[in-house]
């Protein structure tokens, strides 16, 4: 979040080139993929704990943390997760990442569920735990706190 505080409306729209996104648009993007994130692990909770899902668990937590957080590879987002102004502003889809990451935080601070026990299946990586969908949502931000993090290092990156 410190990394976008304080950006002039350039700064936050300057693009390295039109393959590349924004600080905005990453920020848009981060929160448009919190919400569906919510959605995957809150919808998992809401069938019965099955243990025996986890044998079919391929990847560990930190196979998911260094898959998501390795800039080296580039992925493209879903159509539901790319950035078009879904929030109707910059501060509009800050405010909205701020409010559910508050809301995980405290949800996962004060659940009681076993959250390993709950199991779904997840786009291009299979069968997940809660945990890891959680895991999933945390190294998401960092990739894209990374990326944006590369368009304010940019040389052109506007100084003001």
């Amino acid at each position: 979040l410190m990394d976008v505080r304080g950006l002039s409306p350039a700064q936050l729209n300057f693009k390295a080139d039109s393959t590349r996104w924004s600080v905005a648009q990453c920020v848009e993007h981060i929160a448009l993929a919190e919400a569906a994130l919510t959605m995957a692990y809150q919808q998992a909770l809401n069938s019965a704990a099955d243990p025996s899902k986890r044998d079919s668990i391929k990847y560990s937590d930190q196979q998911i943390i260094h898959f998501l957080t390795d800039r080296s590879r580039k992925f493209q987002a879903p159509e539901m997760l790319k950035p078009v102004g879904s929030f109707g502003s910059f501060q509009a889809s800050l405010d909205s990442f701020v409010a559910r990451r508050n809301r995980n935080i405290e949800f996962i601070k004060t659940t009681q569920a076993d959250l390993r026990d709950h199991c779904s299946s997840f786009p291009g990586v299979g069968m997940v735990d809660d945990y890891q969908v959680v895991l999933f949502m945390v190294s998401h931000s960092k990739r894209h706190t990374l990326q944006l993090e590369e368009v304010k290092a940019n040389p052109n990156f506007p100084k003001n």
